[in-house]
């Protein structure tokens, strides 16, 4: 029987995400599928990414019907199975023997024949059932939560605990659905172009500049493949911006390149240097960061080999990237509870170490923003409270400064400006606004 082209490239990239840790963003979009009709390729999207999403809740309802322990199962079983669950509980609109059949299938291609009749009873049992959708608005605690939203308990009361159990519930509902598409556009005149193309555009939520995708396939068009137009969440948008304007200017920790292009669309008179630690990674970012006073190269954020100063330092540095599970899912899965031996340690050590580097490069009266796309704590209001320990040269300032102009020059459209800030500090938590979650704070040397 043949198997959809949709169904395989979603089971190839699903097996890849699970044995090489590989993110299933840049597997949608890698050249190999790249020859999918669209309908194919929106189709492989909704399924890695739902059965993502989903994946404990799936696994809960496998468990149900299987005669094994999920444990015990071949990645290649379990993962068909994840398929046809998801398929089963969440696609109305797929046939529900098309479901069942083409995982069987999948199970065959992967020569797990001898599995074929396990999965093949297993998924008629679930799909002669109807399967409750979860509720994640009604859930009263943590643990409920955790459950109806798919998410790790650990980390879901984490977030109870941090910001309250409704500001949870918003985080987690955010992440279980296919968050808007936002863009960035380096010249008025694109939107005419991309008209023509059959791409619908609206305006951004957060930032005046920045545009909503209303339908069309933007990676289709000659202006995002000629880098005229890049997908781009506003609030990391928006934290570029907060590093406003110098003559000598500083992104430490590059690519892919977004927040370096809007440095230099802002300060288009300025030195920018660029700087990203994996050679190939700033070789890819140069078709997407054409201007030309923008200087990259590859070098370690805590080594870098420059005899300078700068006035403006941009410092994202790498992190868990709790705040953007809408778009990569898979990350929930891999995290471990923070603690001594947990990648959360390793993480500050990391972003403390480059924060106490780089403060090392700002000029007498210059700012550096420190910022990550986590919600967390420990990455965040923590990793400044013991960078800041170790200097007096420094003192935060607060980021309701920047918005503030940033609202004055009608950029920021926002209304709520007081929701974008924690004491002296910027965030945005998915779900209470409509972007990823992200955390900055500015440091000026005194």
């Amino acid at each position: 029987m043949p198997i959809s082209p949709a169904r395989v490239a979603a089971y190839e990239i699903l097996l890849r995400v699970e044995r090489e840790a590989s993110y299933s963003s840049e597997l949608l979009h890698a050249q190999k599928y790249a020859q999918l009709s669209s309908v194919d390729h929106g189709l492989a999207t909704e399924l890695v990414m739902g059965v993502l999403r989903w994946r404990s809740l799936l696994d809960g309802c496998i468990a149900v019907h299987s005669s094994q322990k999920i444990a015990r199962l071949d990645l290649e079983v379990l993962t068909a199975l994840r398929l046809a669950a998801y398929q089963l509980i969440f696609l109305d609109r797929i046939p529900r023997h098309a479901a069942v059949n083409e995982s069987a299938e999948l199970a065959k291609r992967a020569r797990k024949r001898s599995a074929v009749a396990f999965v093949n009873a297993l998924l008629r049992k679930l799909a002669s059932e109807k399967a409750q959708r979860p509720e994640i608005r009604t859930a009263t605690d943590a643990a409920a939560l955790a459950a109806a939203s798919a998410h790790p308990f650990w980390l879901v009361d984490w977030w109870v605990q941090a910001f309250g159990l409704e500001q949870a519930r918003e985080i987690c509902e955010y992440d279980q659905h296919t968050p808007e598409t936002s863009l960035r556009i380096s010249d008025p005149a694109v939107e005419d172009d991309l008209q023509r193309e059959g791409i619908a555009l609206g305006p951004g939520r957060l930032l005046a500049s920045a545009r909503r995708l209303i339908s069309g396939d933007i990676t289709h068009t000659k202006s995002f493949r000629g880098g005229r137009v890049t997908i781009q969440d506003e609030g990391s948008q928006l934290v570029a911006m907060l590093v406003g304007r110098g003559s000598r200017i500083l992104d430490c920790c590059a690519a892919p390149g977004g927040k370096t292009r809007i440095l230099a669309q802002q300060n288009p008179g300025a030195t920018i240097v660029a700087a990203e630690v994996h050679p190939r990674r700033a070789r890819l970012m140069r078709r997407l960061v054409p201007e030309t006073n923008v200087h990259i190269i590859a070098a370690d954020a805590c080594a870098l080999p420059l005899d300078f100063q700068f006035d403006r330092v941009l410092a994202d540095v790498p992190c868990s990237g709790t705040g953007t599970l809408a778009h990569n899912p898979e990350i929930k899965w891999r995290l471990q509870p923070p603690g001594k031996n947990s990648g959360f340690a390793d993480l500050q050590r990391k972003q403390i170490e480059i924060l106490q580097s780089v403060m090392q490069r700002v000029a007498p009266g210059g700012k550096l923003v420190y910022s990550t796309c986590s919600i967390e704590p420990e990455e965040n209001e923590q990793v400044i409270e013991k960078a800041m320990a170790t200097s007096n040269s420094f003192r935060v300032v607060s980021c309701r400064e920047e918005l503030e102009r940033l609202r004055r020059e009608k950029e920021l459209t926002w209304p709520d400006l007081d929701s974008l800030v924690t004491g002296l500090y910027f965030r945005t938590i998915p779900g209470v606004h409509p972007c990823d979650g992200f955390f900055a704070t500015i440091l000026e040397r005194i």
